[in-house]
């Protein structure tokens, strides 16, 4: 989908969406692409250990993290003029030049960057020191997968490239330019500029139904089942005795519950699994380490695999029954459930 020449940031913050920082770093390393991008400096000296050398944007830079940052050749996001005077005295007292920066600009999402009235301001710091190297100058769009939003995308990018023209005037040689997340990659191909990040794409997951018809299933969640019972009609199940069997009914323990990442949300038939072919309710309140599932009429034997989530049963369904999106469902898979990775 990409222009010829435009080149590729991919998103690895927050244990790449959940799948795993190292192995899907080293997977887009081999790869070639051009960038990757973190949320937080201990997120990239994690990468740096594992053996990436990939070009590494931090974009909550601390300046507690300087120090870290340096030494594993991360590169900053300079979004405010309180990071920027940190970062330039810490430059000086290190007897740098010219280190790799990144500039965010605020052009509407009103989270962190420079504003359009900073600016001018900005341009006559950047114009005035040789301490750092402007990599990138970039902003993100607030709503880039929704129609209903498109004026005002419009504008955000109007103000960028305003923006950067001032900036490239300012400091004199060229920069990467980028707006375009994975939803503007494919609905607004004229802003894809010099380079796109791509975030939730990677993964599997698009908002767009026609786009993700054509991207393929990553992650699976899969978890197995440890026992079955038999329940009476009006027995309770779960704490608090939330479910009540409503005929007689067998039920299924899931080995999986909050603390793995499981919505408590997906309590009382809201959330369902699936289990040999047939989609299942959860019954009772989901608990920290396991989840009950009503499998009556379901042929299940103790120990079967059970999908929590996968190409028979969406991320994206999932995330619409605990009334969240794919992002948070993805994220939130605790560390402690094992990743296992298929390679061809």
């Amino acid at each position: 989908m990409l222009n010829p020449d435009v080149k590729l940031m991919a998103m690895v913050k927050a244990f790449s969406y959940g799948s795993g920082s190292f192995e899907i770093a080293n997977l887009l390393q081999f790869h070639k692409v051009d960038y990757l991008a973190v949320a937080y400096a201990d997120e990239g000296v994690e990468l740096r250990k594992a053996g990436i050398s990939l070009p590494i944007m931090v974009m909550n830079a601390e300046e507690i993290t300087f120090d870290v940052m340096m030494q594993y050749n991360l590169e900053p996001e300079l979004f405010s003029f309180g990071i920027l005077d940190a970062f330039e005295n810490y430059i000086k007292r290190s007897g740098i030049n010219n280190y790799p920066v990144h500039i965010k600009l605020d052009t509407g999402m009103r989270r962190l960057g420079f504003e359009e009235a900073d600016i001018k301001e900005l341009c006559e710091r950047l114009r005035s020191t040789s301490l750092f190297k402007v990599q990138s100058v970039f902003s993100h769009l607030a709503a880039s997968d929704s129609a209903a939003h498109d004026a005002f995308t419009e504008n955000q990018a109007k103000t960028f490239v305003k923006a950067c023209k001032e900036i490239h005037k300012a400091t004199g040689y060229k920069f990467l330019r980028h707006i375009a997340n994975t939803s503007a990659i494919h609905r607004h191909k004229d802003l894809q500029f010099d380079m796109v990040r791509l975030g939730i794409g990677l993964y599997g997951v698009d908002s767009n139904e026609v786009v993700q018809q054509q991207l393929k299933n990553v992650t699976t969640l899969r978890s197995t089942v440890s026992q079955i019972k038999k329940v009476k009609a009006g027995e309770s199940v779960g704490y608090n005795r939330k479910g009540i069997a409503v005929k007689d009914s067998e039920i299924a323990t899931v080995r999986i519950g909050y603390a793995d990442g499981y919505p408590r949300l997906m309590s009382n038939g809201i959330g369902k699994m699936w289990i040999n072919g047939k989609r299942v309710p959860v019954i009772g309140n989901v608990c920290m380490d396991m989840t009950m599932l009503d499998i009556t009429g379901v042929e299940v034997n103790e120990g079967d695999e059970v999908i929590v989530f996968g190409q028979e049963l969406p991320v994206a369904e999932l995330a619409g029954w605990g009334q969240t999106i794919p992002y948070e469902i993805l994220t939130g898979i605790s560390q402690r459930v094992k990743r296992v990775y298929y390679e061809e």
